[in-house]
């Protein structure tokens, strides 16, 4: 099922190609280490613009997750997990993602996942698959 396509700009191209060579990334600043996301073209700690993308281990932990049963889009399959992700190696990241190859049941706060993605064109969804 297609995903709403996001408009790809300078800042945010490398989150959203980056599964083309398997890498989830995130900009990152070079002054002061902080992880930028959304990705923006200054860092919001120090406001430094020396920023670039930085690939980062690709797991993390279900922060927090829903189980959706409303079908909102046009051929969207339900139920679906919605959850959010704490990012392991980059601090302060959290990213909202589906969990995707396992039941709905199966998911739980704090559960270990690993990225996937889903390509759609030029664009890499970031998903997340449990671990062990």
């Amino acid at each position: 099922m297609p995903r709403p396509v996001p408009r790809l700009d300078s800042d945010n191209r490398p989150f959203w190609t980056g599964g083309a060579v398997g890498e989830l990334r995130f900009h990152r600043c070079a002054d002061c280490g902080s992880f930028i996301h959304p990705p923006r073209p200054v860092c919001r700690v120090c406001l430094s613009d020396n920023v670039a993308p930085e690939a980062v281990a690709g797991t993390g932990v279900i922060d927090s997750y829903t189980i959706n049963h409303q079908a909102w889009y046009p051929g969207l399959e339900v139920p679906f997990v919605i959850a959010r992700v704490a990012i392991d190696g980059a601090p302060g990241v959290y990213l909202t993602s589906n969990i995707v190859g396992c039941p709905v049941e199966a998911v739980d706060f704090g559960d270990a996942v690993r990225v996937t993605f889903e390509q759609q064109g030029d664009i890499f969804y970031p998903l997340f698959e449990k671990t062990g």
